[in-house]
């Protein structure tokens, strides 16, 4: 199932008896978790009826057994008990002494497992009986995958869009570009911007908001570097590279390269494409925002694919040099301005 389909469910209070909820992303767990012990139970019904078990070993010394007694337990007073494994994959005992109790679980009871950050071994009994019963609609078996980079501003523009507020394209690629694939910080930010929006009656995030409330310049930024040497503007590139040696912190050089080779390769990839023409054929090609495909298309122009391919060496070049590899007294600083002067010129 996927995770629109689990949120769905619970809010209709379509209830499985079990929820194994694995993988690498824990946003999507953690709202699945969060969900589920907060509204299946009343405020009353908890104090008896809703149980945490950590995994962690420095927690506790919870084992599966201790899980299983739990999860064996009847309600009092409720229709349903909620029982809780965060940190599963860091439980004391062997898994698949869950097998009998998966095959037969209590209906009374709502048992939510945590695996973050890891699968388990999908060759083993355990995996092949949950799939089981997911596939019989007895149990939920979601793997939380992490959002590839390209994926992120479109992923930010639905989450506000479930929220009745829309975001510029422009604005929500930065938004990612800074946050990252974090998306619990990228929510936390979201969740900020619709309040302060929301205080102003506006429903229309901008770069404007953005600078002011989450501290990003929406004139000195990776985008509008990318922008200025797409256009082989130097006067623009300078000043920019001149704000980001000033505020290494924000702007370390590591990311900054990593960002340019990513914009580069773009380049590269569409001086190769077989259909130029189709703005949405490009966009899914570079895996890129459509917004954007038109700056691709002017850099494009502005640098041949011999020309691109020169850059990426550069970067590369650079790349190690920031690492301290034949460069360990020049400072981040003038390490970018060199960088770039070799990529404009």
């Amino acid at each position: 199932m996927t995770f629109e389909q689990i949120m769905t469910d619970l809010k209709a209070k379509k209830y499985c008896p079990i929820y194994f909820l694995m993988g690498d992303e824990p946003y999507f767990i953690d709202v699945i978790t969060d969900y589920i012990a907060e509204n299946v139970l009343q405020p009353h019904e908890k104090v008896f009826n809703q149980s945490v078990i950590y995994g962690k070993k420095e927690r506790n010394d919870s084992t599966v057994l201790t899980v299983l007694d739990a999860a064996r337990r009847f309600p009092m007073g409720s229709k349903y008990q909620v029982v809780i494994v965060k940190e599963a994959q860091n439980l004391k005992g062997n898994m698949d002494k869950l097998l009998l109790y998966i095959t037969k679980p209590l209906k009374s009871t709502i048992l939510v497992i945590n695996y973050k950050y890891e699968l388990p071994d999908k060759r083993q009994q355990l995996y092949k009986q949950l799939t089981k019963r997911a596939e019989e609609k007895s149990a939920v078996l979601f793997e939380s995958e992490r959002l590839y980079d390209n994926q992120l501003p479109a992923w930010i523009t639905a989450y506000l869009s479930g929220h009745g507020y829309s975001i510029a394209p422009a604005a929500s690629a930065l938004l990612a570009e800074h946050l990252g694939n974090d998306l619990s910080k990228i929510v936390n930010e979201a969740d900020k911007l619709m309040i302060v929006l929301g205080g102003k009656n506006e429903r229309q995030i901008t770069l404007e908001h953005i600078e002011q409330n989450v501290g990003i310049s929406k004139e000195y930024n990776i985008f509008e570097l990318q922008n200025a040497l797409g256009e082989r503007n130097v006067l623009k590139t300078n000043k920019i590279i001149q704000y980001f040696a000033l505020n290494p912190r924000d702007h370390p050089i590591i990311m900054v390269i990593a960002s340019l080779f990513s914009y580069f390769v773009k380049i590269l990839t569409f001086h190769y494409l077989p259909d130029k023409g189709s703005d949405r054929a490009v966009a899914s090609a570079l895996r890129a925002n459509p917004y954007f495909v038109k700056n691709y298309r002017a850099a494009a122009g502005k640098y041949p694919a011999p020309k691109v391919i020169q850059i990426i060496s550069v970067l590369r070049e650079y790349d190690m040099k920031s690492k301290g590899v034949d460069s360990s007294s020049t400072s981040a600083g003038d390490l970018m301005r060199e960088m770039v002067f070799k990529i404009i010129h």
